[in-house]
């Protein structure tokens, strides 16, 4: 096995962007794909590591740009939200930047046009919701931590995609009202969804940059909440792609 990464410079609204793609080169045949959105801070070596372990797994993944080549934040970034506020803002033009970066997955030769999931963290899994939410084309999503607010343009529904949601029982940001309201917005759209919740758990749990730091209450890396949340993951992409 020789896994190899190789960086993407594409175009979209308001470009260009630049990912980072992994993969196995030594299989010939074509694998199913995942997108991979990164949190706040946007695409990053950690957002890169994830794409390798899923490439380990036997995926072509693409940790893909949402902000803009060079447009990146560190956690010491005086306007951390720069980037995520200006998408927040509007959503369909976030909605086409995700179109955009699952274009540039699906044309990569080495995947499966047919079979294509994306995974995002905090930022990101509101990111995986919409692609979902707007019919972009994948088999399911998987939101880590993610943020559950609706976009304000018409939906799919049926939603086509599967759903799960990883959530941090805890979490400052997506409180439980605001979870059960997620549920009900997915059994609206006849989706087949899963919420996986995890006590003693909040918002990052699967971010180890924030292992031993909390800069407010609930916001930490959850050793436990992330190794199941991405035993899950193994498991809704195995049963999505057979």
């Amino acid at each position: 096995m020789a896994i190899v990464r190789e960086t993407l410079v594409y175009d979209g609204p308001g470009g260009p962007f630049e990912g980072v793609a992994a993969y196995d080169d030594e299989v010939e045949f074509h694998r199913p794909g995942v997108l991979i959105v990164p949190n706040i801070l946007g695409q990053k070596e950690a957002d890169n590591v994830k794409a390798e372990q899923l490439a380990t797994l036997g995926y072509v993944a693409f940790a893909c740009d949402l902000f803009g080549q060079g447009k990146r934040k560190v956690r010491e970034s005086e306007n951390q939200a720069e980037y995520m506020d200006l998408l927040n803002a509007d959503r369909g033009l976030l909605r086409d930047r995700l179109a955009a970066s699952l274009k540039v997955l699906t044309d990569m030769s080495r995947v499966d046009p047919e079979k294509v999931a994306a995974i995002g963290f905090c930022f990101g899994g509101k990111c995986v919701l919409d692609a979902a939410r707007a019919g972009l084309g994948v088999k399911g999503v998987v939101s880590f931590h993610g943020l559950y607010d609706r976009p304000d343009y018409p939906t799919q529904t049926p939603m086509s995609a599967k759903v799960l949601v990883c959530h941090g029982w805890d979490d400052p940001l997506a409180p439980p009202a605001s979870t059960v309201a997620l549920g009900e917005e997915l059994t609206a759209a006849k989706a087949d969804w899963q919420i996986h919740a995890y006590g003693g758990a909040g918002h990052a749990f699967t971010d180890l940059a924030m292992k031993g730091r909390e800069p407010r209450p609930g916001i930490t890396y959850e050793e436990k909440a992330d190794r199941r949340s991405w035993a899950a993951m193994q498991g809704f992409l195995t049963e999505l792609f057979v």
